[in-house]
């Protein structure tokens, strides 16, 4: 097998693909042991690039690893890993953000993955929605985008994608990683977080969740009786019934209240009590 520094070095990172690659084995082992355990799983990378924590994956114990990387000049390098494995090897050439990554192996299922930065938020949001299917998400962000998926309302950096993460998950923050850990070397710090999934504390739909958290967030300074003009042309009757104060704010509202707030809007919306923009 190529030393992992001899194929970064040859692969040379395309940052029209967002890549970044860990150079580190220390690091590389933190974030798969942070995954662990990998035990009987069908284990998930999406983003290898040259393999770095595919490496460390194949250490353990998993029954499946499913390996899906867009960038063909890394499949070759990729490729020698499978006489190193154990259990089901599986190769992809693809485009993740084309693929149902739900579907995948069978369950359990995790993935691991140092995603692009340019791409991070819609490959979340599409695992989110199915996150039933999955054990957990061990994930590399952008620091102030981990700390939105984290953010506590009255923060600046809640917003609608704090509310539909929490709502589909727990959310548990590993470590920070420093610029010098990838080569080349981005401008801004990275962390590792965890999303396992949990039980909805309300049946609200993902589709109604979505619709009133772009709404309230859309002018998010502003009192929802204005923000979710943008939703309904008069929403009084809707926050009443949601038991919120029209002079609050989007940022003042926890996942519980949206949920209440998209519940009541789905039910009333359906029955055609109230009147969408």
């Amino acid at each position: 097998m190529v030393p992992l520094k001899d194929v970064i070095r040859a692969l040379r990172a395309k940052k029209s693909l967002g890549q970044n690659f860990l150079t580190d084995p220390h690091i590389l082992k933190k974030i798969v042991d942070f995954a662990a355990p990998l035990d009987d799983c069908t284990v998930i990378e999406v983003g290898p690039g040259p393999g770095g924590l595919s490496r460390e994956i194949i250490e353990h114990p998993c029954r499946n690893i499913i390996l899906i990387e867009q960038d063909v000049r890394c499949i070759p390098y990729l490729e020698q890993l499978k006489g190193h494995f154990k259990g089901k090897f599986t190769l992809l050439n693809a485009d993740a953000l084309s693929l149902s990554l739900h579907t995948l192996g069978s369950s359990p299922r995790k993935i691991i993955a140092n995603l692009p930065y340019n791409i991070s938020v819609p490959l979340l949001l599409q695992w989110l929605y199915f996150m039933d299917e999955f054990t957990s998400l061990t994930l590399m962000f952008q620091k102030e985008v981990a700390a939105r998926l984290m953010a506590s309302p009255n923060t600046s950096a809640y917003g609608r994608l704090s509310v539909m993460c929490q709502w589909k998950a727990y959310i548990k923050k590993g470590f920070d990683l420093p610029p010098g850990a990838f080569l080349p070397p981005p401008k801004v710090t990275s962390t590792v977080v965890q999303l396992i999934p949990r039980i909805p504390r309300e049946n609200a739909s993902w589709e109604a969740l979505e619709t009133v958290t772009k709404a309230a967030f859309s002018q998010r300074r502003k009192m929802l009786r204005s923000s979710l003009k943008t939703l309904l042309s008069n929403p009084l009757d809707l926050l009443e019934k949601a038991h919120i104060k029209a002079e609050r704010r989007a940022e003042d509202l926890t996942v519980q209240e949206f949920c209440n707030l998209a519940m009541v809007w789905e039910k009333e919306h359906s029955e055609g009590h109230l009147k969408s923009r």
